[in-house]
């Protein structure tokens, strides 16, 4: 049995009175029972990687969640009862993130859940929500098969067959290249199911996939696969994985004199890439879930209010996918005559063009987000605007 001392359990309260910024009143972790039982607040859980390898992706995701619940709070919260947000630190762990949705919804009674980034990792907990009919959304887990898990699991992002397309058309019709090898996490859900969808697509489309390598998350060694590539002269190459390693690789792959441009998924997306990367990740290309270029104001907003809540710092699209996630969250508990877990189901399943930052979102009859995709291109820290492309 999983040790649930080991989670770095944070739970707040956001008041509804704020100033400008955000404003969290911190509790200790003995509390937190009690005050699920509080009738004037609406309890709801959230389970990420604070910490490890991916941590950006978890304390961004966060930042925005509880960006969305502040503002709710402000106005005065949901049927006149405070959110209150349980966050659970699992470490960029499968069997952690089971055991926080475990402690969730059965120590804590939240009414929701939110989370997880990684698709290994969302598999691996929402069976535990599908159990216990409590549902979850997932802002940014993009592999098809963490909604089959049942009707209780939802997620606010595109999935990888349509991010495959997006990447495979551009690479094909937008920078015209006929030959790709690709570059796979071969332990990873996420990083597999989007190879394998972008070489059917690239095919499709008269490409070449000259050659399919693969690694594992946590390597820093890449110069016998990148070898590998290299002796079959690809114009590209796609690595679908993380921030983490595709920094590493861009640099390998100019160090064995390769000029040609990565490309990628969402997974890319955190600050530190550019620092992982340096000039070796600088041209390359990803999809992704929304630009800081926008001119929309919903999107200019959120960059704003971000910024002003978070000194200064700049969302990614984690961040933004954090926040749509709570809101359309909050939009279904309000629309429910009574807050129950099933009710609340049954509301998310109804959200229809749901106006977000990362794009007009539609939840359809298999629990995934219909909508649009951009294509940015790696700039040092910022990220260009190249193409939005929808379904």
């Amino acid at each position: 049995m999983t040790n649930f001392r080991s989670f770095a359990r944070r739970s707040f309260i956001l008041p509804s009175v704020l100033s400008f910024g955000l404003a969290l009143v911190l509790l200790a972790g003995a509390a937190c029972t009690k005050k699920a039982e509080n009738t004037n607040e609406i309890v709801v859980g959230e389970y990420g990687s604070f910490s490890g390898s991916e941590a950006t992706f978890g304390q961004s995701t966060s930042e925005g969640v509880k960006l969305a619940f502040a503002e709710k709070n402000k106005l005065g919260g949901v049927k006149g009862k405070q959110l209150r947000l349980i966050s659970l630190d699992n470490q960029g762990k499968p069997e952690e993130a089971r055991a926080a949705v475990q402690r969730l919804v059965t120590q804590d009674r939240v009414v929701a859940v939110l989370g997880e980034v990684a698709s290994s990792r969302s598999l691996a907990a929402a069976p535990v929500a599908q159990q216990y009919q409590v549902p979850m959304i997932t802002p940014s887990s993009t592999n098809p098969k963490v909604t089959e898990v049942g009707d209780y699991i939802f997620r606010v992002c595109f999935i990888d067959p349509f991010q495959g397309l997006v990447m495979a058309k551009f690479a094909a019709l937008e920078i015209k290249k006929k030959r790709v090898a690709i570059l796979r996490d071969v332990k990873s859900d996420y990083s597999t199911g989007l190879a394998d969808v972008f070489a059917a697509e690239f095919k499709k489309l008269g490409g070449t996939i000259v050659a399919d390598e693969s690694y594992q998350a946590g390597e820093t060694d890449f110069k016998a696969q990148l070898t590998q590539l290299k002796g079959k002269n690809p114009e590209a190459i796609f690595v679908p994985g993380y921030y983490t390693e595709v920094g590493l690789i861009a640099r390998q792959t100019r160090q064995l004199g390769m000029s040609i441009p990565l490309l990628g998924g969402d997974g890319w997306d955190s600050e530190k890439l550019s620092e992982l990367g340096q000039d070796a990740i600088k041209g390359s290309y990803f999809s992704n879930h929304y630009t800081t270029e926008s001119t929309e104001p919903v999107v200019t907003e959120f960059i704003r209010k971000y910024r002003e809540a978070y000194k200064g710092k700049t969302p990614d699209g984690l961040g933004a996918l954090g926040y749509d996630a709570a809101n359309i969250l909050i939009e279904a508990m309000e629309r429910t005559t009574e807050i129950t877990p099933k009710n609340i189901r049954d509301e998310i399943a109804k959200t229809k063009n749901f106006v977000g930052v990362t794009g007009v979102i539609t939840i359809n009859e298999k629990r995934d987000a219909t909508k649009s995709a951009v294509v940015v291109q790696v700039d040092g820290k910022v990220n260009r605007f190249i193409k939005t492309i929808t379904p």
